[in-house]
Protein backbone atom coordinates (compact mmCIF):
# COMPACT_ATOMS: atom_id res chain seq x y z
CA UNK A 1 0.00 0.00 0.00
CA UNK A 2 1.46 3.43 -0.94
CA UNK A 3 2.26 5.81 1.88
CA UNK A 4 -0.35 8.45 2.56
CA UNK A 5 0.81 12.03 2.01
CA UNK A 6 -1.25 14.80 3.60
CA UNK A 7 -2.02 17.72 1.26
CA UNK A 8 -3.91 21.01 1.27
CA UNK A 9 -7.54 20.75 0.22
CA UNK A 10 -8.74 22.72 -2.79
CA UNK A 11 -10.50 25.37 -0.70
CA UNK A 12 -7.33 26.16 1.23
CA UNK A 13 -5.15 26.11 -1.87
CA UNK A 14 -7.45 28.56 -3.66
CA UNK A 15 -7.72 31.18 -0.91
CA UNK A 16 -6.91 34.71 -2.01
CA UNK A 17 -4.12 36.03 0.24
CA UNK A 18 -3.95 39.50 -1.31
CA UNK A 19 -3.05 42.05 1.37
CA UNK A 20 -1.73 39.47 3.81
CA UNK A 21 1.88 39.54 5.01
CA UNK A 22 3.96 36.56 6.09
CA UNK A 23 7.47 35.95 7.40
CA UNK A 24 9.17 32.67 6.46
CA UNK A 25 12.60 31.94 7.93
CA UNK A 26 15.04 29.91 5.85
CA UNK A 27 12.98 30.83 2.80
CA UNK A 28 15.75 30.53 0.23
CA UNK A 29 15.74 26.73 -0.10
CA UNK A 30 13.97 23.48 0.68
CA UNK A 31 10.70 23.50 2.60
CA UNK A 32 10.96 27.21 3.35
CA UNK A 33 11.20 28.05 -0.34
CA UNK A 34 8.16 25.93 -1.24
CA UNK A 35 6.18 27.39 1.66
CA UNK A 36 7.03 30.85 0.36
CA UNK A 37 6.20 29.93 -3.22
CA UNK A 38 2.67 28.78 -2.34
CA UNK A 39 1.95 31.88 -0.26
CA UNK A 40 3.14 34.14 -3.09
CA UNK A 41 1.22 32.10 -5.67
CA UNK A 42 -1.98 32.74 -3.70
CA UNK A 43 -1.34 36.49 -3.61
CA UNK A 44 0.41 36.95 -0.28
CA UNK A 45 3.42 39.16 0.40
CA UNK A 46 6.24 37.13 1.95
CA UNK A 47 9.23 38.51 3.79
CA UNK A 48 11.92 35.95 3.10
CA UNK A 49 14.09 35.94 6.23
CA UNK A 50 17.43 34.53 5.06
CA UNK A 51 20.94 34.40 6.44
CA UNK A 52 22.29 34.86 2.90
CA UNK A 53 20.41 37.62 1.10
CA UNK A 54 22.00 36.78 -2.25
CA UNK A 55 20.71 33.18 -2.00
CA UNK A 56 17.26 34.52 -1.14
CA UNK A 57 17.22 36.83 -4.14
CA UNK A 58 18.42 34.05 -6.42
CA UNK A 59 15.68 31.70 -5.19
CA UNK A 60 13.03 34.39 -5.46
CA UNK A 61 13.69 34.79 -9.18
CA UNK A 62 11.57 31.65 -9.62
CA UNK A 63 8.49 33.58 -8.40
CA UNK A 64 8.26 35.70 -11.57
CA UNK A 65 4.68 35.74 -12.84
CA UNK A 66 3.09 34.68 -9.55
CA UNK A 67 0.18 36.68 -8.13
CA UNK A 68 1.79 37.89 -4.91
CA UNK A 69 5.02 39.61 -3.95
CA UNK A 70 8.10 39.13 -1.84
CA UNK A 71 11.12 40.82 -0.33
CA UNK A 72 14.33 39.39 1.09
CA UNK A 73 15.63 40.54 4.45
CA UNK A 74 18.70 39.34 6.29
CA UNK A 75 18.18 37.22 9.41
CA UNK A 76 20.88 35.17 11.11
CA UNK A 77 19.23 33.12 13.85
CA UNK A 78 22.66 32.33 15.31
CA UNK A 79 23.10 36.02 16.18
CA UNK A 80 20.52 37.61 18.50
CA UNK A 81 21.53 41.08 17.40
CA UNK A 82 20.68 40.08 13.84
CA UNK A 83 17.26 38.93 15.05
CA UNK A 84 16.65 42.27 16.74
CA UNK A 85 17.82 44.18 13.66
CA UNK A 86 15.52 42.12 11.44
CA UNK A 87 12.49 42.85 13.63
CA UNK A 88 13.32 46.56 13.72
CA UNK A 89 13.54 46.63 9.91
CA UNK A 90 10.35 44.61 9.50
CA UNK A 91 8.24 46.69 11.89
CA UNK A 92 9.49 49.92 10.32
CA UNK A 93 8.21 48.74 6.94
CA UNK A 94 5.08 46.73 7.86
CA UNK A 95 2.19 47.35 10.23
CA UNK A 96 0.70 43.87 10.05
CA UNK A 97 1.80 40.24 10.18
CA UNK A 98 -0.71 37.54 9.28
CA UNK A 99 1.57 34.54 9.62
CA UNK A 100 5.03 33.63 10.91
CA UNK A 101 6.65 30.40 9.73
CA UNK A 102 9.66 29.55 11.89
CA UNK A 103 11.03 27.13 9.35
CA UNK A 104 14.82 27.46 9.48
CA UNK A 105 16.81 24.93 11.47
CA UNK A 106 20.00 22.96 11.57
CA UNK A 107 21.67 19.97 13.11
CA UNK A 108 25.36 19.94 13.90
CA UNK A 109 26.31 17.12 11.54
CA UNK A 110 30.01 17.36 12.33
CA UNK A 111 29.49 16.03 15.84
CA UNK A 112 31.72 18.48 17.74
CA UNK A 113 30.21 21.05 20.09
CA UNK A 114 29.78 24.40 18.35
CA UNK A 115 28.36 27.65 19.69
CA UNK A 116 26.52 30.63 18.26
CA UNK A 117 27.79 34.19 18.48
CA UNK A 118 25.91 34.53 21.77
CA UNK A 119 27.35 31.34 23.25
CA UNK A 120 24.43 28.96 22.75
CA UNK A 121 24.89 25.39 21.54
CA UNK A 122 24.35 25.86 17.82
CA UNK A 123 21.50 23.44 17.17
CA UNK A 124 19.21 24.75 19.91
CA UNK A 125 20.49 28.28 19.35
CA UNK A 126 19.35 28.36 15.71
CA UNK A 127 16.37 26.01 15.78
CA UNK A 128 14.77 27.24 18.99
CA UNK A 129 16.36 30.23 20.77
CA UNK A 130 16.69 32.43 17.69
CA UNK A 131 13.09 31.69 16.73
CA UNK A 132 11.97 32.27 20.30
CA UNK A 133 13.39 35.80 20.29
CA UNK A 134 12.01 36.50 16.81
CA UNK A 135 8.52 35.38 17.81
CA UNK A 136 8.45 37.27 21.08
CA UNK A 137 9.56 40.47 19.36
CA UNK A 138 6.79 40.29 16.73
CA UNK A 139 4.01 39.19 19.10
CA UNK A 140 2.53 42.67 19.34
CA UNK A 141 2.27 42.82 15.54
CA UNK A 142 0.70 39.35 15.40
CA UNK A 143 -1.84 40.38 18.06
CA UNK A 144 -2.66 43.62 16.24
CA UNK A 145 -3.18 41.66 13.01
CA UNK A 146 -5.42 38.96 14.51
CA UNK A 147 -6.64 36.58 13.37
CA UNK A 148 -3.04 35.57 12.72
CA UNK A 149 -0.89 32.46 13.08
CA UNK A 150 2.58 31.21 13.99
CA UNK A 151 4.05 27.79 13.16
CA UNK A 152 7.42 26.49 14.35
CA UNK A 153 9.05 23.50 12.71
CA UNK A 154 9.87 20.55 14.94
CA UNK A 155 10.83 17.05 13.78
CA UNK A 156 9.93 13.41 14.11
CA UNK A 157 13.19 13.18 16.09
CA UNK A 158 11.50 14.93 19.02
CA UNK A 159 9.32 11.84 19.50
CA UNK A 160 12.21 9.44 20.08
CA UNK A 161 11.23 5.86 20.81
CA UNK A 162 9.20 4.17 23.55
CA UNK A 163 12.50 3.38 25.30
CA UNK A 164 14.15 6.74 24.80
CA UNK A 165 12.06 9.93 24.79
CA UNK A 166 14.02 13.19 24.38
CA UNK A 167 13.54 15.92 26.95
CA UNK A 168 14.94 19.39 27.57
CA UNK A 169 17.58 19.77 30.26
CA UNK A 170 16.57 23.10 31.77
CA UNK A 171 19.70 23.21 33.91
CA UNK A 172 22.11 22.73 31.00
CA UNK A 173 20.51 23.71 27.69
CA UNK A 174 23.90 24.78 26.33
CA UNK A 175 25.90 21.64 27.14
CA UNK A 176 28.20 23.41 29.57
CA UNK A 177 28.36 20.38 31.88
CA UNK A 178 26.97 17.46 29.87
CA UNK A 179 28.83 15.39 27.33
CA UNK A 180 27.76 16.66 23.91
CA UNK A 181 25.78 14.54 21.45
CA UNK A 182 24.71 16.20 18.22
CA UNK A 183 21.56 14.08 17.76
CA UNK A 184 20.57 14.45 21.41
CA UNK A 185 20.93 18.22 21.00
CA UNK A 186 18.77 18.09 17.88
CA UNK A 187 16.05 16.06 19.60
CA UNK A 188 16.14 18.41 22.57
CA UNK A 189 15.80 21.48 20.32
CA UNK A 190 12.78 19.95 18.62
CA UNK A 191 11.13 19.06 21.95
CA UNK A 192 11.69 22.69 22.93
CA UNK A 193 9.86 23.81 19.78
CA UNK A 194 6.80 21.68 20.58
CA UNK A 195 6.76 22.88 24.18
CA UNK A 196 7.11 26.51 23.15
CA UNK A 197 4.12 26.25 20.80
CA UNK A 198 2.03 24.81 23.62
CA UNK A 199 3.06 27.49 26.11
CA UNK A 200 2.59 30.30 23.61
CA UNK A 201 -0.86 29.06 22.64
CA UNK A 202 -1.83 29.02 26.31
CA UNK A 203 -0.48 32.55 26.80
CA UNK A 204 -2.24 33.89 23.70
CA UNK A 205 -5.59 32.24 24.32
CA UNK A 206 -8.37 34.63 23.38
CA UNK A 207 -6.16 36.97 21.36
CA UNK A 208 -6.91 35.53 17.93
CA UNK A 209 -3.32 34.36 17.44
CA UNK A 210 -3.11 30.60 16.78
CA UNK A 211 0.15 28.71 17.35
CA UNK A 212 1.34 25.33 16.06
CA UNK A 213 4.36 23.03 16.01
CA UNK A 214 5.00 21.13 12.80
CA UNK A 215 6.78 18.05 11.53
CA UNK A 216 7.09 18.60 7.76
CA UNK A 217 8.04 15.03 6.92
CA UNK A 218 11.27 13.55 5.61
CA UNK A 219 12.06 16.27 3.10
CA UNK A 220 14.44 15.78 0.20
CA UNK A 221 16.21 19.07 0.93
CA UNK A 222 19.81 20.09 1.63
CA UNK A 223 19.15 19.91 5.38
CA UNK A 224 21.91 18.04 7.21
CA UNK A 225 24.47 18.47 4.47
CA UNK A 226 28.08 19.24 5.24
CA UNK A 227 28.50 16.66 7.96
CA UNK A 228 31.35 14.34 8.80
CA UNK A 229 32.76 11.93 6.19
CA UNK A 230 30.89 8.88 7.59
CA UNK A 231 27.65 10.87 7.59
CA UNK A 232 28.17 12.04 4.01
CA UNK A 233 28.87 8.45 2.91
CA UNK A 234 25.73 7.19 4.66
CA UNK A 235 23.62 9.90 3.04
CA UNK A 236 25.05 9.07 -0.40
CA UNK A 237 24.21 5.37 0.05
CA UNK A 238 20.65 6.16 1.15
CA UNK A 239 19.89 8.77 -1.52
CA UNK A 240 18.81 6.42 -4.36
CA UNK A 241 16.29 4.74 -2.06
CA UNK A 242 15.05 7.72 -0.05
CA UNK A 243 12.77 9.03 -2.80
CA UNK A 244 10.47 6.06 -2.23
CA UNK A 245 9.89 6.90 1.44
CA UNK A 246 10.65 10.62 1.67
CA UNK A 247 8.83 13.74 0.51
CA UNK A 248 9.49 16.43 -2.04
CA UNK A 249 9.98 19.88 -0.58
CA UNK A 250 6.53 20.82 -1.86
CA UNK A 251 4.96 17.84 -0.07
CA UNK A 252 6.86 18.70 3.10
CA UNK A 253 5.60 22.30 2.97
CA UNK A 254 1.98 21.14 3.11
CA UNK A 255 1.77 20.85 6.89
CA UNK A 256 3.09 24.35 7.57
CA UNK A 257 0.81 25.75 4.86
CA UNK A 258 -2.17 23.94 6.38
CA UNK A 259 -1.42 25.55 9.73
CA UNK A 260 -1.01 29.01 8.20
CA UNK A 261 -4.04 28.90 5.89
CA UNK A 262 -6.70 26.30 6.66
CA UNK A 263 -9.97 27.21 8.35
CA UNK A 264 -9.71 24.27 10.74
CA UNK A 265 -6.18 24.74 12.12
CA UNK A 266 -7.01 27.61 14.55
CA UNK A 267 -9.41 25.25 16.33
CA UNK A 268 -6.30 23.37 17.52
CA UNK A 269 -3.98 26.13 18.69
CA UNK A 270 -1.03 24.66 20.58
CA UNK A 271 -1.28 21.32 18.82
CA UNK A 272 1.35 19.34 16.97
CA UNK A 273 0.76 18.77 13.24
CA UNK A 274 2.67 16.11 11.31
CA UNK A 275 3.14 14.96 7.75
CA UNK A 276 3.23 11.17 7.44
CA UNK A 277 6.68 9.67 8.02
CA UNK A 278 8.16 6.20 8.24
CA UNK A 279 10.76 7.61 10.62
CA UNK A 280 8.41 7.50 13.61
CA UNK A 281 9.49 4.73 15.97
CA UNK A 282 5.86 4.54 17.15
CA UNK A 283 4.14 2.79 14.26
CA UNK A 284 0.75 4.30 15.03
CA UNK A 285 2.18 7.76 14.29
CA UNK A 286 3.49 7.01 10.82
CA UNK A 287 0.37 8.24 9.00
CA UNK A 288 0.81 11.64 10.62
CA UNK A 289 -2.13 13.85 11.48
CA UNK A 290 -3.45 17.40 11.25
CA UNK A 291 -3.28 17.50 14.26
CA UNK A 292 -1.94 14.48 16.10
CA UNK A 293 -0.78 13.93 19.67
CA UNK A 294 2.95 13.63 20.06
CA UNK A 295 3.87 10.24 21.52
CA UNK A 296 6.53 11.90 23.69
CA UNK A 297 5.05 12.78 27.10
CA UNK A 298 7.98 15.14 27.72
CA UNK A 299 6.72 17.28 24.84
CA UNK A 300 3.27 17.52 26.47
CA UNK A 301 4.45 18.63 29.92
CA UNK A 302 3.08 22.13 30.48
CA UNK A 303 5.10 22.65 33.64
CA UNK A 304 8.28 22.06 31.64
CA UNK A 305 6.94 24.30 28.86
CA UNK A 306 6.42 27.22 31.23
CA UNK A 307 9.82 26.76 32.85
CA UNK A 308 11.48 26.54 29.43
CA UNK A 309 9.94 29.85 28.37
CA UNK A 310 10.96 31.53 31.62
CA UNK A 311 14.50 30.26 31.12
CA UNK A 312 14.46 31.38 27.49
CA UNK A 313 13.45 34.91 28.44
CA UNK A 314 16.47 35.08 30.73
CA UNK A 315 18.77 33.72 28.02
CA UNK A 316 17.76 36.32 25.42
CA UNK A 317 17.49 39.20 27.86
CA UNK A 318 13.76 39.91 27.71
CA UNK A 319 11.33 40.59 30.52
CA UNK A 320 9.30 37.54 31.46
CA UNK A 321 5.69 37.57 30.23
CA UNK A 322 2.68 37.86 32.48
CA UNK A 323 0.84 34.59 32.88
CA UNK A 324 -2.86 34.44 31.88
CA UNK A 325 -5.29 34.39 34.79
CA UNK A 326 -6.51 30.95 35.80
Amino acid sequence: MPRRTLSLDDATRSKDLTGKIYIVTGANSGVGLETTRQLVEQGGHVVMACRRVDAGNEAAASFDGLKGSHEVMRLDLADLQSVRAFVAEFTAAHRRLDGLACNAGMVNMGGDLQRTKDGFETTIGVSYIGHFLLTELVLDTLRASAPSRMAIVSSVVHAGSPRNRPDVDLDDLNYERREFSNMRAYGEAKVASVLYAKELAERLRGTGVAVFSVHPGWARSNFGSGGSLPMRVAMAVMRPFSRFVSDSNEESAQTTLHCLLSDDAPNHSGAYFSQSSILYRDRECRNGGWPMETPNPNARNMDTARKLVERSYDLVGLERPARPAG
